[in-house]
């Protein structure tokens, strides 16, 4: 059985993690933000995920070229051509985890 204390800290730390989480949202629907900043927000989440799959494509050291990895490319690929094809995230999603898994099912 789960102790008291083990018990608040995990709500504590559920609260501290869903708190900052939440909280721009529900700011976000609030406040009415002047048009150039909602245009510069709506590319935020492309330019996180892109810096993301940057950094999953690439081996990158410290002084040494970034050398792309051939599985993750392979997976990209189609994962990719529907993204444009489909504009739809979910189904993005699911080709890019299909993909991968096959990539390495292979290699």
């Amino acid at each position: 059985m789960i102790s008291r204390t083990v018990l608040l800290i995990l709500i504590g730390s559920a609260l501290v993690t869903w708190i900052p989480r939440i909280t721009p949202f529900v700011l976000g629907k609030m406040v009415k933000f002047p048009a150039i900043l909602s245009r510069f927000l709506g590319y935020l989440p492309l330019s996180i995920l892109f810096a993301l799959l940057l950094e999953t494509v690439f081996n990158s050291k410290v002084g040494v070229v970034p050398i792309p990895k051939v599985d993750v490319v392979l997976a990209l690929i189609p994962t990719v051509i529907t993204a444009v094809a489909l504009n739809d995230l979910m189904k993005t999603v699911v080709v890019g985890i299909i993909s991968m898994a096959v990539v390495r099912l292979i290699i």
